[in-house]
């Protein structure tokens, strides 16, 4: 039987995934499934660039507010809940579209990657490999990782404590290798058919400048305060949420480290990193339907080129 279809959105930040992903879900009779890393977390929505309560009135929206702050969610997690989400979906004549910017969140998503064994872990395991690691350094633990697991010990360097450790966690408790385990999941069949629309730019600036634009509506939008709140409703500025962009920096702001100006100009800049760093990933996927914006004004274009695709893909 063949996978189902779905819809994937998917691009840098500030690309327009939101905008054409409410207009495919409200064209195709669909509902929008997040695959965003951050905005997994609840009261962080100013910085993630959340959907608004009024495009979420558009269009149900799943995935979001789904994890505290103070919660390390990882991938794995992700699958589990986003598939039955677009399981639930499809069961109910929905088309879910999937509409986000981590790669990792879509691509797994979609493959129906098995990461059984691969997130549970043994504390004292980990520690009694963190402790060897120290007394006897790197080259020692990756000599021991390659006598079992070669591919994988050739892409690590010795200095490279927590994937060493990982993988030589990962062999002792489930006896199956990464290498044995990514092998056997991509021969696995996918779960969905992904139609995916990646967006990008056909001019690197003029993603710059939304980027820029973006970050400055944020901050008018309330920015450090949301940071502010955070912080001072207990929530660590060592945790995953905390690192991301945008809150790190305001947060250092807020501390007195940085003054408020460098943490805007820091979180533009860090934003233009991380989007050249989603076009180098989206790029990868061979069959992608790409579609290179030029601006503000090409917001129809947009819509007719992705339409006439999902037609061709037999979507109607």
């Amino acid at each position: 039987m063949s996978a189902p279809q779905v819809i994937v959105v998917a691009g840098p930040t500030a690309s327009g995934k939101t905008a054409l992903g409410i207009a495919l879900a409200r064209r195709y009779h669909g509902e929008i499934v997040s695959a965003d890393s951050m905005q997994i977390y609840r009261r962080m929505d100013i910085g993630t660039a959340k959907a608004t309560a009024e495009e979420r009135k558009l269009v149900p929206h799943h995935m979001l507010d789904v994890a505290e702050p103070e919660e390390n969610y990882s991938v794995s997690r992700y699958v589990e809940e986003a598939s039955r989400c677009c399981d639930e979906l499809l069961a109910r004549g929905k088309l879910p579209v999937i509409v986000g910017g981590t790669g990792l969140y879509i691509d797994s998503l979609l493959s129906g990657r098995d990461f059984a064994g691969r997130e549970e872990g043994d504390e004292s395991l980990r520690r009694a490999l963190g402790a060897r690691y120290d007394a006897e350094g790197g080259e020692a633990l990756l000599k021991e990782l390659a006598s079992f697991d070669p591919q994988r010990a050739e892409k690590l360097h010795p200095s490279d404590l927590r994937r060493i450790i990982r993988a030589i966690e990962i062999y002792r408790l489930t006896g199956e290798t990464i290498t044995q385990h990514d092998l056997r999941t991509r021969a696995l069949p996918p779960r969905y058919d992904g139609a995916r629309i990646h967006l990008g730019f056909s001019d690197r600036s003029v993603l710059y400048g939304r980027i820029d634009a973006r970050v400055d509506a944020m901050v008018d939008a309330g920015l450090f305060d949301e940071v502010a709140a955070l912080l001072q409703s207990g929530v660590s500025g060592d945790s995953t949420a905390m690192q991301a962009i945008g809150y790190k920096e305001a947060a250092a702001a807020l501390r007195g480290e940085i003054s408020r100006e460098e943490a805007v100009e820091q979180i533009k800049q860090s934003s233009r990193r991380y989007a050249k760093r989603q076009l180098t990933w989206f790029n990868r996927t061979p069959d992608a339907f790409r579609i290179e914006r030029t601006g503000e004004d090409d917001f129809a274009d947009c819509l007719r080129l992705s339409t006439e695709f999902l037609t061709a893909r037999g979507l109607s």
